[in-house]
């Protein structure tokens, strides 16, 4: 029924109207507690061997909603009712910002792809700290990560006053806490993932995350894929020198290659990000490594090219305590949270395993 839909109506559509038609939709299904309560019966994971543990949270499943989609807080309930066991909001900024002229999101649908060069549009930290502050807590309130990035207009010296200044808003609304350097859509942000920058940053987000809480708030980083592997390893050191609780992998690439769009579509879109498919065999290599390196030390959050319960499969046996997509949400629609779940469930099943935690990295054992 989705794909007829996708074919005959979304696929026309531009991209960036479609998500904010699809949001609404999702939004409103969740604003009617009878409905909300009803789609999640149906579409929330059922199998209690798919809870795990990871960041110090109790998670009903490892699977979780990449930071992009809700980037300002604002459809959180509506999201964790078609199955995801955890959200990421953001990317959020210190300042509000409009983003990149549009059109600015692409789909490669040959590819199962994505590219965006949205720019960190959204609505400020102080806005969405408001948001978050005003939201009831009850024992149903999903897990929430809040993704933070820097404001375009800040110069790359003031970066980590600007981080530190979402981390004071937000943190206490935080479940875990993401520094995103990683975007290729904010010029300058990707020089932060040196180590001589990043180590400074992060060690103040985690002094100004201390602060502002009575708790502690996990902290992990998001990285790109196209980082050399000895980078990786660098920021895999610094992460456990550091104390921090994980790392992310990845973000999207400015890779172009082996896709099975033309290569003058691939010219007409021009720069951005690439989400999808294709990411699927990097941010794999990245996980594997930095679980190597790391030796179980990190949590360690696997996105990019995330398709199916085997992809996610894959990820966790290979090291991933949590996976996370977006990307084929786009393309599979609101029942795709609930065929992964049911592939992961038979997936433990036939392991042995009656843990999603005991089968985390037992493709190394």
């Amino acid at each position: 029924m989705y794909k007829l839909l996708f074919d005959l109506v979304f696929k026309k559509m531009d991209p960036e109207k479609a998500h904010h038609l699809a949001f609404f939709w999702i939004r409103l299904a969740s604003s009617v507690p009878g409905l909300r309560h009803l789609v999640k019966l149906v579409l929330a994971p059922q199998d209690k061997a798919l809870r795990t543990t990871a960041l110090g949270l109790d998670l009903p499943g490892p699977f979780g909603l990449g930071a992009g989609f809700d980037k300002n807080g604002v459809g959180i309930d509506g999201l964790s009712m078609l199955g995801f066991d955890f959200v990421e909001i953001g990317t959020i900024t210190g300042e509000a910002q409009p983003g990149n002229p549009a059109p600015r999101l692409f789909r490669l649908v040959e590819d199962r792809a994505l590219i965006n060069r949205m720019g960190f549009n959204n609505q400020g930290s102080a806005r969405v700290a408001a948001r978050l502050a005003a939201r009831p807590h009850t024992s149903s309130t999903p897990v929430i990560g809040i993704n933070i990035g820097k404001t375009k207009v800040v110069e790359e010296v003031d970066a980590t006053a600007d981080y530190v200044k979402s981390t004071e808003r937000l943190a206490q609304y935080a479940d875990y806490l993401v520094v995103n350097v990683s975007s290729p859509n904010t010029p300058g942000l990707r020089n932060l993932q040196s180590v001589k920058t990043l180590g400074p940053l992060l060690w103040d987000v985690r002094q100004a995350a201390d602060r502002s809480t009575s708790h502690h708030v996990p902290l992990l980083v998001k990285i790109a894929p196209d980082l050399a592997d000895e980078d990786i390893d660098e920021i895999a050191d610094m992460a456990l020198h550091l104390g921090l609780d994980g790392i992310i992998c990845t973000n999207t690439t400015i890779g172009r290659e082996g896709l099975v769009a033309s290569a003058e579509r691939i010219e007409e879109i021009g720069m951005g990000g690439l989400s999808g498919a294709p990411l699927k065999a990097r941010s794999l290599e990245v996980l594997q490594r930095l679980r190597e390196r790391t030796e179980g030390r990190l949590v360690l959050v696997a996105v990019g090219g995330i398709e199916t319960a085997e992809d996610a499969w894959q990820r966790i046996i290979h090291g991933a305590d949590l996976v996370q997509g977006y990307s084929a949400f786009i393309y599979e629609g609101p029942f795709w949270m609930r065929r992964v779940h049911k592939g992961l469930s038979a997936r433990l099943r036939a392991s042995g395993f009656s843990s999603i935690s005991e089968a985390v990295g037992s493709a190394k054992r």
